[in-house]
């Protein structure tokens, strides 16, 4: 526990590090893959060693998973470093994007333009007939805060899930309006954010990390 010059101690907070899955080669064909069951390729495999190394430093409490293979294989690598048991729920699985799922980028723009560009401006698009940002957020928020309330003080829980997902889930925890969404940038394979606790809710501390969180030494900390 961090101490404060009077001598009391001060709390961290609760943490949450958000953490996407490995590579799959549909991500290399950049293929939209949704709740498509794709697994890890080999070099999938090994970003999520990699990446569990550096996340078990951070003696994390809890590890909560997409059941989607890409998603649990990833999360496999830290529960093995770590001893935790992995708790898995579809409710953290990717947007459904209907009819886009398994088109690559260039042909989901050849084929539905219009609605790719709505998507990108903000506006409500359910892609391929598929989900709203807003209801995978609706379903992804919820069960990260259900786990969040089971860590002790200044515990931590590693959420390991989706890029889409985690994205939209971000935004719903900050109180971002959905519009606003789209500024969050996304995540690289098998790196992570992470949102700490503080007395005005959750705050984005680190964004598409790919090493250990650093103290924020200055005026804003």
């Amino acid at each position: 526990m961090a101490v404060s010059a009077t001598g009391e101690g001060v709390r961290r907070g609760r943490r949450l590090i958000l953490w996407r899955h490995g590579q799959t080669s549909w991500n290399v064909e950049r293929r939209f893959q949704g709740s498509t069951d794709v697994e890890l390729t080999a070099t999938g495999v090994a970003q999520a060693r990699r990446a569990a190394r550096l996340l078990a430093g951070l003696r994390p409490d809890a590890i909560v998973a997409s059941d989607l293979k890409r998603a649990a294989a990833t999360a496999a690598e830290l529960a093995a470093l770590t001893g935790l048991h992995v708790t898995h729920d579809e409710a953290l699985r990717e947007t459904y994007a209907g009819v886009w799922q398994g088109l690559t980028h260039d042909e989901i723009i050849a084929r539905y333009g219009d609605e790719y560009t709505a998507w990108k401006r903000g506006e409500p698009v359910r892609r391929g007939g598929g989900e709203l940002e807003t209801e995978v957020a609706d379903r992804a928020a919820p069960v990260v805060l259900r786990h969040a309330e089971k860590l002790p003080e200044d515990g931590t829980l590693v959420v390991v899930s989706h890029g889409g997902t985690i994205r939209t889930t971000i935004g719903w925890l900050l109180g971002l309006d959905p519009r606003n969404w789209e500024g969050l940038g996304g995540l690289t394979n098998c790196c992570w954010s992470v949102l700490g606790e503080g007395v005005r809710g959750w705050r984005l501390l680190e964004h598409n990390a790919g090493t250990l969180p650093e103290p924020v030494l200055g005026d804003d900390d």
